[in-house]
C-alpha cells in the first residue's frame, strides 16, 4: 500500500533546495542583459531590416492614428530629436506631449521618397546612439512629460521601436517580431520597475504586493507594491509570458488577451495589469 503521507518538512527542504539552485528573479539559464545601449541599438537595427523589406506601396499604408508607414517614421524622427534635445539638457522637450511635438516631422514625410525617410531616420537614430555613448547613462533626463534616468529612457526607447516595428509588420502582413532574451531581460526589468508609475496613471491606489512571474527567456520574478502605502497591501501573484507582458505594456494587446495565472483577487490583478498597459505613450 503506498502512503499519501507527506514527509515532515519536504516542503521546506525543496523551497530550500530551488533557493540554492537558483536565487528568485534570476532565469535560468541565464541569458545575459543587452546595455541599455545595446538594446536600443539592437531594436533599431530590427525595424531597418523591416523597413528595408517594405515596397513603396508599403509605406502609404495606414498604421497608427492618423499616420501612414512613412508618417510613423517620421514621428520616430522626431522622437530622435526631442530625446536628443533632453540630453542636451534642454528643459523644454521635457513638458513637451509625445505626438504633438513629433506630429510635424511625421506629416513632413509626405511626398518624400520613402527611402529618403529611412535614410534620414536612420541617420537620426545613429546620432542618439552616439550621443548617448558619451553621456552619463544615470543622469536623470525629462521627455515628453517623463523624467527618468537616461539608461531607463533608451530601455523605453526600445519599447518604442520595437512595438513601432511590430506595429509596421502587422499592417504589412509580416510576422511579429520577438526581441533577443538578451533584450527582454532589461525591457521586462523596467516594466517591473515602472509597475507603481503605471498604476499612478490609472489612479490605482488600492495597495496590492504583486508577485510577478514573467516566464521565457528574457523573463524574470518580481515583487512590487503598488498603490498607496499601506501596513498590510493585498497580495496578488501573476504569472505570464514575458513577450505577451511586454506586448501589454506597449498597449498591443489587451489585459484579457494575456495567458495568465493569478493567485489572490483576481480583481485586483486585473487593476494591475491595467496599470501596465498605461505605461505606452504611443
Amino acid at each position: 500500500m503506498t502512503s499519501n503521507v507527506v514527509p515532515a518538512g519536504l516542503r521546506e527542504r525543496v523551497l530550500a533546495a530551488a533557493d540554492r539552485a537558483r536565487p528568485p528573479g534570476q532565469a535560468v539559464p541565464d541569458v545575459g542583459q543587452d546595455t541599455p545601449i545595446e538594446a536600443f541599438s539592437r531594436a533599431a537595427d530590427a525595424l531597418y531590416d523591416t523597413l528595408q523589406a517594405l515596397g513603396d506601396q508599403d509605406w502609404r499604408l495606414p498604421v497608427l492614428r492618423d499616420l501612414d508607414v512613412q508618417g510613423l517614421i517620421g514621428h520616430l524622427i522626431g522622437v530622435e530629436h526631442d530625446v536628443q534635445r533632453c540630453m542636451a539638457g534642454d528643459p523644454e522637450v521635457g513638458n513637451a506631449d509625445h505626438v504633438a511635438s513629433t506630429q510635424p516631422a511625421a506629416l513632413s514625410q509626405a511626398g518624400r521618397p520613402p527611402a529618403a525617410t529611412m535614410a534620414d531616420w536612420r541617420e537620426q537614430v545613429d546620432r542618439t546612439i552616439r550621443i548617448a555613448a558619451q553621456s552619463d547613462l544615470d543622469a536623470m533626463v525629462a521627455v515628453h512629460g517623463v523624467a527618468l534616468w537616461l539608461r531607463d529612457l533608451l530601455i523605453g526607447r526600445t519599447f518604442e521601436l520595437w512595438t513601432h516595428e511590430n506595429d509596421i509588420r502587422a499592417v504589412t502582413q509580416l510576422s511579429p517580431s520577438v526581441p533577443e532574451p538578451s533584450t527582454l531581460r532589461p525591457m521586462s526589468q523596467l516594466a517591473a520597475d515602472l509597475l507603481p508609475f503605471g498604476a499612478a496613471f490609472t489612479d490605482l491606489h488600492e495597495p496590492i504586493s504583486v508577485h510577478l512571474v514573467l516566464t521565457g527567456q528574457g523573463g524574470g520574478t518580481w515583487d512590487v507594491t503598488v498603490g498607496d502605502p499601506a501596513p498590510d497591501p493585498a497580495q496578488v501573484g501573476i504569472v505570464t509570458g514575458v513577450v505577451g507582458f511586454c506586448r501589454l505594456v506597449s498597449d498591443r494587446i489587451r489585459p484579457a488577451d494575456l495567458d495568465v495565472y493569478v493567485t489572490g483577487e483576481p480583481r485586483q490583478a486585473m487593476s494591475v495589469l491595467t496599470a501596465a498597459a498605461a505605461l505606452a505613450l504611443d
